[in-house]
C-alpha cells in the first residue's frame, strides 16, 4: 500500500474503528475498579516499539535491550495457584518462557478458506499499515522465518514487570506482532493469567490466557468465552480522557509441547466465536545450551 493511500486509509478507518468499539463497549476506570485493564497504548498510528519507553516511564523503571537470556516471564512460578504449578511443566517449555530470547522460531500458517478473504482485507487495510497484529496470510509470507526480540521492562527497583516481544518477518523486516507480556490476576480469579497487550493508537487489544499443565508437561493457554472480567480478549479505546472496553469474540488456544523427536513446538489456534479461523504452528530451537533452573529437572516431569 502506497504512503498516500496508507495515510488516507488511516484517516478514515482508524477513527471509525475506535468509534465502533466505544459504542460496543462500556466505560471503565483504569485507576480503580478496572485497573486490571491498564496496559500500554501507542501515541502514533504506526506502533513499532515506541510504546516500550512510555510503559517503562509509567512504571518508573527502564527498558533493557540485548539480554541474550531475556524471557517473557522472569519466573513461570508467578502463575502458580490452585490447579497449576510451573514445576509440573517440562523443562524445555518453562525455559522458552523464561529465556525466550535464546530461542529461534520457524512458523507455518493455515487459514480456513471461509475466513481467508476477511483476514486478507484486515491485513491489507490495518495490520500491515500499523505494524501490529499483522497475521501472515500465506505460507510464503513466513518462508524465511520470523525474527524475535525481547525487551525487558523493569520497575524502579530493577524487577521485571513485563516484557516486550516484537516479532518481524525475516524476509522483509515488517512487524507482525508488538506485544507486552506479563501476568495478572483477574477479578475473582483463584490464580494469575498470562496477560498479553498489543498497543494501538489510543487503545489496545488485550488477551488474558488461563494456563494449564497438559499431557507430558506441556503448557496449554486458553482465552475462553466468559463474561466481562474473565479470561478472554478485550479491546480498549481512549477518547477525550475516558476509556472504553469491550469483549471481542476472539478465542485462542496455545499448546506448547515437545514432540516425539524432542523438538519444542507450539500450536496456536484462533477462533471467531466458535469457528476456527486460522492456525499457526511454530518450531522452536534453542540457540545456546539452557541454564539450569532451580527445581526443574532437565528431562521434564
Amino acid at each position: 500500500m502506497s504512503s498516500r493511500r496508507s495515510q488516507l486509509a488511516g484517516a478514515l478507518l482508524d477513527p471509525a474503528s475506535r468509534a465502533w468499539w466505544r459504542a460496543a463497549g462500556r466505560r471503565v476506570d483504569l485507576e480503580g475498579e478496572h485497573a486490571w485493564l491498564q496496559a500500554p497504548t501507542s501515541s502514533a498510528s504506526l506502533v513499532g516499539d515506541t510504546w516500550l519507553a512510555q510503559e517503562a516511564e509509567r512504571l518508573g523503571g527502564r527498558v533493557t535491550e540485548g539480554r541474550a537470556d531475556a524471557g517473557l516471564m522472569a519466573d513461570m512460578a508467578a502463575l502458580d495457584g490452585p490447579g497449576f504449578a510451573a514445576s509440573d511443566l517440562r523443562a524445555e517449555v518453562r525455559d522458552f518462557y523464561e529465556h525466550t530470547a535464546s530461542w529461534r522460531m520457524e512458523v507455518w500458517t493455515g487459514w480456513q478458506p471461509l475466513f481467508w478473504p476477511g483476514g486478507e482485507l484486515v491485513s491489507r487495510l490495518f495490520g500491515r499499515r500499523v505494524g501490529q497484529l499483522a497475521l501472515p496470510m500465506r505460507p510464503l509470507d513466513v518462508a524465511r522465518g520470523m525474527d524475535s526480540r525481547v525487551s525487558v521492562i523493569t520497575d524502579r527497583h530493577g524487577a521485571q514487570q513485563a516484557a516486550g516481544w516484537l516479532r518481524t518477518l525475516r524476509s522483509t523486516g515488517e512487524y507482525v506482532y508488538s506485544g507486552c507480556y506479563s501476568h495478572r490476576r483477574l477479578p475473582g480469579s483463584d490464580r494469575p493469567s498470562v496477560h498479553v497487550a498489543f498497543p494501538l493508537e489510543h487503545g489496545n487489544v488485550q488477551v488474558f490466557l488461563r494456563p494449564e499443565v497438559g499431557p507430558g508437561g506441556s503448557l496449554v493457554l486458553r482465552s475462553p468465552s466468559r463474561a466481562f472480567g474473565g479470561d478472554g480478549c478485550y479491546v480498549t479505546v481512549r477518547h477525550r480522557g475516558r476509556t472504553f472496553a469491550a469483549r471481542a469474540p476472539v478465542h485462542e488456544r496455545f499448546h506448547v509441547h515437545v514432540d516425539d523427536e524432542g523438538v519444542l513446538r507450539t500450536d496456536h489456534h484462533l477462533s471467531l466465536w466458535s469457528a476456527r479461523a486460522v492456525s499457526l504452528h511454530y518450531r522452536l530451537e534453542r540457540l545456546a545450551p539452557p541454564r539450569a533452573t532451580p527445581g526443574v529437572a532437565p528431562s521434564g516431569r
